[in-house]
């Protein structure tokens, strides 16, 4: 038996009925030309049943004892009699066939939770979609991975070729050990040693006047509430109510779009940013319009929590290797300009908070720091007291174009985790020059999500003509 994490059984203790806590991504593919497309789709599905070797945590559940049903501890145990056939699964859209009729389908497959009893994930071939379009569904349970494992996953099944072409199945071992041959490993592991461990506590210790990185990082965030620290933001500080941080159903909202990268990042540049500065912006002049045209705009600023990556180069075995920040999107700002400085200010000092920590010490800080948010989802409380308003990520794709079996990938659109207090979720993957943003939203808190992607692109241009660029 393999036991999970701390920070992986969170997200298995987190999860009820409202809350379900796994992720997926939604990619759309381009036939190769001249197929037959339901021979193609079959021989992508017999490829996908293919291997009985499956890369672990593919091929193995949970450990059904007295610790996980009372959901307090969880262990993995290799499952010697998988059905694929349950796991691996093919739909057709309903005519004409469009991204809205894509879009209702994923929803209702992201309402619902996974079977505990089985290896948590799920993987779909959809077809029916206008354009020589496919689409792929592929959910997995936050235990088992975070965006860059699913990205790591994702591009051990593509090529780089349309010429390429792999009879093994993505979820097969055999892939990922090809993938780690072509990644090669920095023989540094982003797990919390001992000696982390060890240093924890000896550096609370001597955390006055001591110089120590991690009780300087533990000062920094107590400074926030007794009102130093700006432009620092922590959770639960200074976080607005509002229908975003209202309690949410278990049914789910799903849409995408996609921008060009180089628009985006010219933003940033233009304004003395970066490329996820020039996001965060984007997201919150359209969530400020969004909120403002429903009466519901709060006079506090909205707080995001913006996940980092604590994944070290090569690390292919950690299921969830992540730190995060809290930025202050500035929504109660008209001035776009003023959004900007503020959302940059803020980061610039959540990344201040990490420099220098080890990568077992950044996810020691962040369990430190992230537990009592697990603390109110499991007492019901998010609503209440929500710790940030919603989760704005940004994971990176491959940069060139890919191809699987030479079907063109054309689009990977994240869909994420929406919890009570938390009703929106918008996840980003920036692949061969455009940025794919996939927004997930309770369907009864938020149910014309769809809004945003109009309010997405109108925030675009506002910051475009802020920065003197053509569009």
């Amino acid at each position: 038996m393999n036991r999970l994490s701390l920070l992986d059984s969170n997200f298995l203790m987190a999860e009820n009925r409202e809350t379900p806590m796994h992720v997926a991504g939604v990619s759309l593919y381009r036939y190769p030309k001249g197929v037959n497309k339901r021979e193609f789709l079959g021989q992508l599905r017999e490829i996908l049943l293919s291997s009985p070797d499956l890369r672990p945590p593919f091929n193995q559940r949970l450990v059904d004892n007295v610790l996980s049903r009372a959901n307090l501890a969880f262990s993995w145990e290799v499952d010697r009699e998988i059905d694929l056939d349950y796991h691996v699964r093919h739909s057709a859209l309903p005519k004409p066939g469009r991204y809205r009729e894509l879009f209702t389908l994923v929803s209702r497959l992201h309402s619902t939770l996974l079977d505990r009893n089985r290896p948590l994930w799920e993987m779909h071939l959809i077809e029916g979609l206008a354009g020589n379009q496919f689409a792929t569904y592929l959910k997995t349970h936050h235990c088992m991975m975070d965006g860059v494992a699913s990205m790591q996953m994702a591009q051990s099944m593509l090529s780089e070729s349309a010429a390429g072409w792999k009879d093994y199945s993505p979820l097969s071992r055999e892939a990922l050990e090809r993938y780690r041959k072509s990644k090669p490993s920095s023989g540094r592991s982003a797990a919390i040693s001992r000696q982390d461990r060890n240093s924890l506590v000896e550096r609370i210790v001597q955390q006055i006047g001591g110089g120590a990185q991690l009780g300087r990082a533990l000062l920094k965030y107590a400074n926030v509430w007794v009102g130093g620290g700006k432009p620092l933001n922590v959770p639960w500080h200074g976080v607005p109510r509002g229908s975003i941080s209202s309690d949410i159903s278990g049914s789910r909202r799903f849409v995408a779009q996609t921008w060009p990268y180089e628009r985006i990042r010219a933003v940033g540049k233009a304004l003395n940013g970066t490329l996820n500065d020039a996001v965060l912006a984007m997201c919150a002049g359209a969530l400020r319009e969004y909120l403002a045209q429903s009466g519901d705009l709060p006079s506090r600023p909205l707080k995001a929590m913006v996940p980092i990556s604590l994944r070290v180069e090569g690390d292919t075995e950690s299921a969830n290797a992540v730190g995060f920040i809290v930025a202050d999107l500035g929504t109660h700002l008209a001035d776009a300009g003023e959004r900007f400085d503020t959302i940059q200010q803020s980061v610039l000092a959540g990344k201040k908070v990490f420099a220098g920590l080890s990568a077992g010490e950044a996810a020691l800080f962040t369990q430190l720091t992230s537990s009592p948010m697990i603390l109110t989802t499991l007492l019901g409380l998010g609503q209440w007291l929500p710790a940030y308003n919603l989760v704005i990520s940004n994971v990176p794709g491959p940069r060139n174009p890919m191809y699987w079996n030479g079907a063109r990938l054309e689009g990977i659109y994240p869909a994420s985790i929406v919890l009570h207090g938390q009703a929106l979720n918008i996840t980003l993957v920036s692949y061969a020059g455009q940025i794919d943003f996939g927004i997930i939203a309770c369907r009864r808190t938020m149910p014309s999500v769809q809004r945003l992607l109009d309010l997405l692109e109108d925030s675009l241009a506002e910051l475009e003509d802020l920065a003197g660029l053509n569009h």
